[in-house]
């Protein structure tokens, strides 16, 4: 799986995860959803994204 992929796969869970997580526990986790929606845009424009540094320094190519 490449790095984008993996990127992608991240971020799905994330999102997925924090929406859950406000409908069933509290909903102040939609600020979470919130971030990671942010920060997927502000990537599309930059190429630059924080989880992509991680997972280089974390031996992923």
């Amino acid at each position: 799986m490449t790095l984008e992929r993996t990127l992608r796969l991240i971020a799905g869970v994330v999102v997925m995860g924090s929406v859950a997580l406000g409908y069933f526990v509290d909903p102040n986790w939609y600020f979470f959803t919130a971030f990671v929606g942010l920060n997927l845009f502000q990537s599309a424009f930059t190429n630059w994204c924080p989880m992509m540094t991680v997972l280089r320094k974390l031996g992923y190519r």
